[in-house]
């Protein structure tokens, strides 16, 4: 079943509005000819086209007669059609799908730091699942009605193609921090890539490739990552079948929220306490806690895994640590401060 379109209902309402007072100002523009005052025109007109009833305001002639009944018939029939738009509008929800997606537009308007999934598969929907549950606003854009019809109210959504830029527009894409791109083929993927690396240079692009050559095409096409999902899935169950427990501990550290010790990347600002300090000058287990895995000095360096305590943290690194939220955070506040 698709789904109702409020626009088409709301423009159909409008068409009959307007009919209406098309109607209304022949009719009294009709009278005015005849010889009415304005408002006894305006007067006439109304009661005549509403069937109420009531007496003529002043005698008709032949041509008034004549007149007055075509203005019935008219008027009548357009009135008919404005009680039928309305009651349609009524019973299938037209208007308050209309209203729903004005609240939804301006939700969306307001959003700063939102995820943009595009495409609500399996892959789209779980990323949605997990960004929520760690309370990440997102804006979920399929162009199938029934991906998103379980969405209402809950999650910002939009139904569009996400490859078009008006529809990434309207997601805010200036304002999101992220963009995973989960679209059914490889080349919708790597055409959404291109369109949002082109719109904003510094966002954030998580490509889904269905393909392990696609992979290096999403990279150059300006993903961030591309993640091939049948490739880790695979990964994680051979890891599984060697090595269990570490398997199990990952899956506890980064997706049991009945845990409280996480793993967390950790921004190093200019100005902050820990720029421009050495490792071991960080004391990042005596100040806060939390146990300091890797560092990445700059994007486009590799990860450093557990790096010696003259190791260099610039402005502008990445800090992976492990621990509590409130030892994650006290090491976050130290970043940023």
């Amino acid at each position: 079943m698709r789904l109702a379109d409020p626009m088409g209902g709301l423009r159909r309402i409008i068409r009959a509005v307007l009919a209406l007072a098309v109607v209304t100002l022949l009719g009294t523009v009709g009278y005015l000819l005849l010889g009415f005052s304005p408002l006894e025109a305006m007067y006439q007109t109304v009661t005549t086209v509403a069937t109420v009833g009531f007496r003529e305001v002043k005698p008709l002639t032949p041509a008034g007669m004549v007149f007055t009944m075509v203005l019935i018939v008219v008027g009548v029939g357009t009135v008919l059609y404005n009680l039928g738009v309305i009651l349609e509008a009524v019973t299938e929800g037209h208007l308050r799908q209309f209203l729903e997606r004005r609240r939804m537009d301006h939700r969306i308007a307001a959003m700063r730091g939102h995820v943009i999934i595009g495409g609500h598969g399996r892959v789209g929907r779980s990323a949605r699942e997990y960004l929520v549950a760690n309370g990440y606003d997102v804006v979920v854009v399929d162009r199938d009605p029934h991906r998103v019809q379980g969405l209402e109210g809950d999650v910002a959504h939009i139904v569009g193609d996400v490859t078009d830029d008006a529809v990434l527009r309207e997601a805010g894409i200036a304002h999101a921090r992220a963009l995973v791109a989960a679209l059914e083929t490889d080349a919708d993927t790597v055409y959404l890539t291109l369109s949002a690396r082109a719109m904003r240079p510094d966002l954030v692009i998580i490509a889904r490739a269905r393909t392990t050559d696609s992979k290096d095409k999403l990279v150059l096409a300006g993903a961030t990552r591309a993640v091939n999902p049948q490739r880790i899935g695979g990964r994680r169950m051979a890891v599984f079948a060697l090595q269990p427990d570490v398997a199990e501990f990952l899956d506890v550290v980064m997706h049991d929220e009945d845990v409280d010790f996480r793993l967390e990347q950790v921004p190093v600002l200019p100005g902050s306490a820990l720029a421009g300090r050495t490792v071991g000058e960080l004391e990042v287990r005596q100040r806060t806690g939390a146990l300091l895995l890797a560092l990445r000095r700059q994007v486009d360096q590799p990860l450093e895994l557990n790096p010696p305590a003259e190791t260099p943290v610039p402005p502008g690194a990445v800090l992976i640590a492990l621990g509590t939220q409130s030892e994650l955070d006290a090491l976050t506040a130290l970043g940023r401060s």
